[in-house]
């Protein structure tokens, strides 16, 4: 009876080893698995910041259509600010003949006021 009694102190403490064993495999698979939930969080905030190929995609669209819209406007300003200048330029020549004239008509008053 003592060496079964033995036996089965034996057999219990393995027992209590294996049950400390399988509580310390629990522990890091618990641990193991907080982990994994917070990457799966954080994956999960990183998907949601980052933009889809269809936003990229649509992104460029505008941004292809901004250029245009400012290649017309530059054109457009271009020519515009063109016709003033030339505007400009006439109405400079135009005051220079006026100032001519001026002179002129001065000189011929002058001579028959003296």
């Amino acid at each position: 009876v003592e060496g079964l009694t033995t036996q089965v102190d034996g057999l219990t403490t393995r027992m209590e080893g294996l049950t400390t064993q399988v509580d310390g495999l629990t522990t890091r698979m618990e641990g193991l698995t907080t982990q994994v939930d917070g990457l799966t969080k954080d994956l999960a905030e990183v998907k949601a910041t980052m933009a889809t190929k269809q936003e990229l995609a649509e992104v460029k669209s505008e941004v292809s259509s901004i250029k245009a819209i400012v290649i017309r406007i530059e054109n457009d300003h271009g020519q515009k600010l063109g016709a003033l200048f030339n505007g400009y330029k006439l109405m400079s020549e135009r005051l220079d003949r006026i100032d001519k004239e001026v002179a002129e008509h001065e000189e011929i008053i002058s001579k028959r006021l003296n």
